[in-house]
């Protein structure tokens, strides 16, 4: 088989599973199902993935990376980096808001995923960190923000939202009215901001 053909099988076996995923959850697809779906055989899917788990977590890191794709989009445009930073988090929490609202069965995917640490997980917070150190060290470099470790205040800003970008915690707390996600974008952006102490 041709590496562009074993890559087509791949994409389009991740692909039927999140469609699946989408349908009737992650938990009660099996690879016979995603097998079926493809006219193939499970064990022709198993020679792409080695267990149901590795599809799972492929269908996540390509939901995972569409994420990243838009808060990296945000990052790149021109402006003061306290307003990509407001848009950044405000993305995130509508993204995960919505896939909660409409794809309730990939939704736990998500949860789950945070849940039990998977390493797709910690690989997307390091993307997002990344891209928020990115757009704390433009303030920084700029004076918008004070001097200091953008790294750092990145991990912190990250967790500061954690509510807004985490799916079980965005769920727990939709019933508390406050902190609201504008309410903490402004409380972290007054600990960046120059002046502050």
């Amino acid at each position: 088989m041709s590496a562009h053909k074993e890559v087509d099988t791949h994409l389009n076996i991740v692909e039927v599973a999140e469609r699946l995923f989408r349908q009737i959850g992650f938990q009660k697809t099996t690879v016979a199902d995603i097998a079926r779906e493809l006219q193939m055989s499970p064990a022709n899917v198993y020679r792409f993935f080695a267990a149901k788990a590795e599809i799972n977590e492929a269908v996540g890191r390509r939901i995972l990376r569409e994420i990243e794709d838009s808060v990296g989009e945000i990052a790149r445009l021109p402006g003061p980096a306290s307003k990509k930073l407001r848009n950044v988090i405000v993305s995130i929490e509508k993204l995960n808001a919505q896939r909660f609202m409409s794809d309730r069965k990939l939704h736990e995917l998500f949860e789950t995923a945070y849940d039990e640490n998977w390493p797709i997980m910690r690989e997307h917070f390091d993307a997002m960190d990344k891209t928020l150190a990115q757009i704390i060290g433009q303030g920084m470099a700029g004076g918008e923000f004070r001097p200091g470790d953008a790294g750092l205040a990145a991990i912190l800003v990250r967790s500061a939202c954690i509510r807004f970008c985490h799916p079980r915690l965005m769920v727990e707390c939709a019933q508390d009215p406050e902190p609201t996600v504008d309410q903490m974008i402004d409380f972290c952006l007054a600990a960046l901001k120059v002046g502050s102490a």
